[in-house]
């Protein structure tokens, strides 16, 4: 059974942080300088007094090398594998590419992943605690996953918000949840009441209706239909690995039926989604949802979209390839303004840890008709190691914690907001990027680092939200405070962190803390679930007055293992009391590209 902190459970510290947040104007900015001082100077005498009675971890401990999983591999469920399926077709089918769930039993079945398992971590480990940092953005974490929990079932990450614009106290979190495992990997938790407090869907509805449910959460409102939609990847929709199926809501996701298939398909991954919900744009109520198809070459980015609340999808535009063998769907959007559309793809090229490049497509037709608009100069791409048994993926610390570089585009009024991940500097393995155009995506700005510190641990997966008055909010997962990562110790690890802008990317506040603890490195101990997955991506978004953002945090342990829970937290879009130049959108000088190492044979 799961144990459940208490740290989100006080009202009376929201207000109390809010009314602090609130009284910050721009003359208060400096004294908030000096409370960080004062703040400092308590935590070190309350360290100091702590340290007298209790001894701290050796070194050694603390330096621990980054544990690797290796429990035995066997077959899941063999029941859930393509009957008859070659496993050498595994690179021919890019299914060593995919992210979803199924290709992860495919490749754990095969013989070319390993599943989760639970690490083993010496619980003499010290207990960490809560850090005397000013808190500046959001309000109160929020953990969305409550009630028991059966380990090693107990993986929820990767996330996407979303709200509703006629009531901002309906907010629907969707994320990946393997409860039941392998037969079904997504959940959500919804609030109804402007996201103070969320209760989450248990049992899922998602897990009938269209077959096996393999996760990829996307969730959107349909504003002039008032119906809200979570889309995920799904094997009732299409054969072999999942097409993409719909469930929609009418009572701000409190109860769900099942909705119609978005695509058919053999081989879909990484989808996302974007809806409509301006009044006065001549595309009012259309959403779209972009993915890859690894049922056709390359592949390239698809996306299909519909006209009339999801009872039927139009045939998939296939997005061009620019040159490269293949591009990832890393993310949709859309100009709050003008209802033009984004798609921010990335040219992996070839996986592993070497370079990637970004691109950005454009429809100025509803999706009809796309165009590759921008194609950024080679960047190295973030990472310390790769996935064990499949070199194709970068991982964040070890061979833990796949990620790429994928970040979240935004859009309003031409202007085009892009955030990711590249290589630090040396032996850093990750700083936050952003970039800003001016020309509705033709042209970029060259690169501002948005996280400022002066360490070499990582920042990564970052996400991106901006609102009708061109608030803008970039939030990232941080390791600048952490003491020690390893999957599922109870030591601190990282942060969220964040950034904001008030004037659509102009000028940028500095960046702060977002979430309320820095957070131990949660473990993927679930065998049905690939060992260094911890989510790929984070959705965010602004609607109305607060920018939504989700997150998986290690702060909840299971059976002395932390590990994986989805939280989530709000900042309002309001002004920033100070503010540093950000670059103007101009053409970008290719950059010099880091020479990529040789990778080990993929499977």
């Amino acid at each position: 059974m799961k144990k459940k902190h208490t740290a989100q459970s006080a009202p009376a510290r929201q207000s109390a942080r809010e009314s602090f947040r609130s009284s910050l104007g721009e003359g208060g900015f400096s004294n908030l300088r000096v409370l960080i001082g004062l703040l400092i100077v308590v935590a070190g005498v309350f360290l100091a007094l702590l340290g007298s009675g209790a001894s701290s971890p050796s070194a050694s401990s603390s330096a621990k090398a980054q544990q690797k999983y290796q429990p035995p591999i066997k077959v899941i469920d063999p029941t859930l594998l393509p009957p008859g399926f070659d496993c050498s077709q595994i690179h021919e089918l890019g299914i060593d590419r995919q992210e979803n769930f199924r290709a992860g039993l495919i490749m754990i079945a095969c013989g070319a992943a390993e599943g989760g398992s639970a690490p083993n971590v010496s619980f003499v480990s010290r207990l960490w605690q809560r850090l005397f940092a000013p808190f500046v953005y959001g309000g109160t974490d929020v953990d969305l996953i409550t009630g028991a929990e059966t380990s090693p079932h107990v993986t929820q990450s990767e996330t996407f918000s979303w709200a509703n614009p006629d009531n901002l106290n309906q907010i629907v979190v969707a994320y990946n949840d393997s409860r039941i495992a392998p037969s079904n990997y997504s959940g959500a938790s919804y609030s109804s009441d402007g996201g103070l407090t969320f209760t989450r869907l248990n049992p899922s509805p998602f897990a009938t209706g269209h077959g096996t449910n393999f996760g990829d959460p996307v969730v959107l409102y349909n504003r002039p239909n008032a119906t809200w939609h979570a889309i995920f990847l799904a094997s009732g929709c299409g054969s072999f690995n999942a097409g993409i199926g719909d469930w929609t809501s009418s009572d701000g996701g409190v109860t769900w039926a099942v909705g119609a298939c978005v695509h058919n398909s053999s081989n879909d991954d990484r989808e996302s989604g974007w809806s409509d919900m301006n009044p006065s744009s001549a595309f009012y109520g259309r959403m779209y949802v972009s993915f890859n198809n690894f049922a056709i070459a390359g592949p390239p980015i698809s996306v299909t979209f519909s006209t009339d609340n999801g009872a039927t999808w139009s045939a998939p535009q296939n997005l061009p390839l620019g040159g490269a063998s293949s591009v990832r769907d890393v993310q949709i959007t859309g100009d709050l303004l003008t209802g033009d559309v984004y798609v921010a793809g990335m040219n992996e090229m070839g996986g592993g840890l070497g370079n990637r490049a970004n691109m950005i497509y454009r429809s100025t037709d509803g999706g009809a008709t796309w165009a590759l608009t921008y194609t950024g100069p080679p960047f190295a791409g973030p990472g310390s190691g790769l996935c064990s048994n499949n070199s194709y993926f970068a991982t964040m610390f070890g061979t833990y914690w796949r990620h790429m570089g994928w970040g979240e585009p935004a859009a309003y009024n031409h202007v085009v907001h892009y955030v990711y991940a590249q290589h630090g500097a040396g032996a850093d393995p990750g700083d936050v990027y952003y970039i800003r155009s001016t020309d509705s995506g033709a042209t970029f700005s060259s690169p501002l680092r948005l996280n400022t510190d002066a360490t070499t641990t990582a920042q990564w997966q970052p996400n991106l939200s901006v609102n009708a008055n061109g608030s803008l909010f970039a939030m990232w997962y941080d390791g600048r405070e952490g003491t020690g990562c390893t999957p599922g110790a109870n030591t601190p690890c990282y942060r969220m962190w964040g950034r904001k802008s008030a004037d659509n990317g102009v000028t940028w506040q500095a960046d702060m803390a977002y979430s309320d603890v820095v957070s131990p490195l949660p473990a993927q101990p679930d065998p049905n679930v690939a060992a260094c997955y911890a989510g790929d991506y984070d959705y965010a978004s602004a609607i109305g007055s607060n920018h939504l953002a989700s997150w998986v945090d290690g702060r909840v342990a299971i059976g002395g293992t932390q590990q994986q829970d989805a939280f989530t937290d709000r900042e309002i879009a309001g002004p920033s009391p100070t503010a540093s130049p950000a670059p103007t959108a101009t053409a970008r000088p290719a950059l010099s590209p880091r020479p990529r190492p040789s990778l080990p044979p993929r499977p």
